[in-house]
């Protein structure tokens, strides 16, 4: 029985409505509630010093995920390891505290914050930036907002092969086609013109055309398992929740539970992290993110490959199943 026009408008009615409230609570939750949680934070100095340092920290419970370390050097190491975000030095002249502010300038004003402050009254606190944001970018805003482009770049090539028809192996091709076009794109976007970027510029294309296709290859995969229906699960789970959930604009530890932890499952907010790795650091610590982005992006165009063998079956029985027309004369 199909919906009467009455029905349909409740339909409406009651689904803008769900909608909104929960983009709401995807994006609005996780900016109203930042707060550090075991955010990795090192300690180097003499072994009396340092312990004193930790109960300051510690004074905010699962605020800080402390690591020791013997010296400042050591403490640097694990900085553009991508290990701890930032360390505090103890020294003879006073304690000084290394930041990261290319892996998160909110993060890196926070830890100044806190540590000024539980510094004894009159001693100045040395901050130096052992890894800076480039000075196209100093406050992290526009790798930021990248991110939502790029999901929404990887949702509309997944829609567009889907409602276009396009099945198995030419479906894989053109996501694959699509997600290295688009990572070319934005590489000379936001590294050549923009100078938000400063690593290798091809690793950069990289990590942008993968995230891409992790996304495309969601949606379309999704849509050749689920059909029509798969569509709006994608789309949904890559933009309403893998986008607020990334951490891109401030850092996955400063999200509440458990939002930070699934926006790196997810592919905006591996990619976020992959591209800050590849930028800033080297490629330092992107073997998470790479494994994420990766399965997705298989995952994906399995489900498309997939989706392309099973189809053929069913048209070849439909074409089989065509009367043959009678002889003439």
């Amino acid at each position: 029985m199909s919906a009467t026009p009455t029905h349909r408008a409740i339909a409406v009615m009651a689904l803008v409505p769900t909608l909104v409230a929960l983009a709401l609570w995807a994006f609005a939750w996780p900016a109203a509630r930042t707060a550090p949680r075991d955010l990795p934070i090192g300690v180097a100095g003499p072994a009396s010093a340092v312990t004193q340092v930790e109960q300051r920290l510690e004074q905010r419970p699962d605020a800080f995920e402390v690591h020791r370390y013997t010296d400042e050097a050591a403490a640097r190491e694990a900085i553009e390891d991508r290990v701890v975000y930032g360390a505090v030095v103890v020294t003879p002249q006073g304690p000084q505290l290394l930041t990261a502010s290319a892996a998160s300038p909110v993060v890196a004003g926070l830890l100044r914050e806190a540590v000024t402050a539980q510094a004894p009254a009159g001693e100045p606190v040395k901050v130096t930036d052992v890894v800076a944001a480039p000075a196209g970018d100093p406050r992290g805003s526009g790798l930021a907002s990248s991110i939502l482009p790029l999901a929404l770049a990887g949702v509309a090539a997944g829609v567009m092969v889907t409602v276009l028809g396009l099945r198995g192996s030419r479906a894989a091709l053109a996501l694959t086609g699509a997600a290295a076009l688009v990572g070319l794109t934005a590489a000379a976007l936001t590294h050549s013109w923009l100078g938000l970027l400063s690593g290798n510029w091809w690793a950069e294309a990289g990590v942008l055309g993968l995230t891409v296709l992790a996304i495309a290859g969601a949606v379309a995969g999704f849509a050749a398992l689920l059909g029509t229906r798969g569509i709006a699960v994608g789309s949904l789970l890559m933009v309403l929740i893998g986008n607020p959930f990334s951490g891109a604009a401030s850092a996955p530890e400063l999200l509440p539970d458990p939002a930070g932890m699934i926006g790196q499952w997810l592919p905006p907010g591996a990619g976020a992290q992959l591209l800050r790795s590849v930028s800033y650091f080297g490629g330092n610590g992107a073997g998470g993110a790479v494994l994420t982005l990766s399965l997705w992006a298989a995952l994906g165009l399995a489900a498309v490959l997939a989706g392309g063998r099973s189809a053929q079956p069913a048209t070849a029985s439909q074409e089989s199943q065509r009367p043959v027309p009678a002889p003439v004369g």
